[in-house]
């Protein structure tokens, strides 16, 4: 399974726009095959923070989410909503189960 974890820091002003934008995108994301879950999250120590929370079955799945027109245009727009260049880590996971 790969998890992503992602943030962005919005620009004072268009946090909201960019709240609507995040939203419609991981409604959009959690339709594509391969995806476990998708989430955007408010940052409670930093209210312009957004945080990202994904996983995916495999990379393959999350290499052809990346090459969608919609996920490309979504990255393109949040990122001109951005204070600061957004911010993304892959991570190659196993399940276990917690005893």
């Amino acid at each position: 399974m790969i998890i992503v974890l992602g943030s962005v820091v919005t620009q004072s002003g268009r946090h909201a726009e960019a709240l609507a934008l995040s939203q419609a995108h991981v409604a959009r994301s959690r339709l594509e095959p391969g995806c476990v879950s998708h989430a955007v999250h408010q940052d409670t120590d930093n209210v312009q923070r957004l945080v990202f929370v994904e996983q995916w079955t495999d990379k393959a799945a999350l290499l052809q989410h990346f090459q969608v027109p919609a996920s490309r245009a979504f990255a393109k727009a949040l990122a001109a909503l951005a204070a600061e260049p957004p911010h993304m880590e892959l991570f190659d996971a196993q399940a276990s189960q917690v005893l």
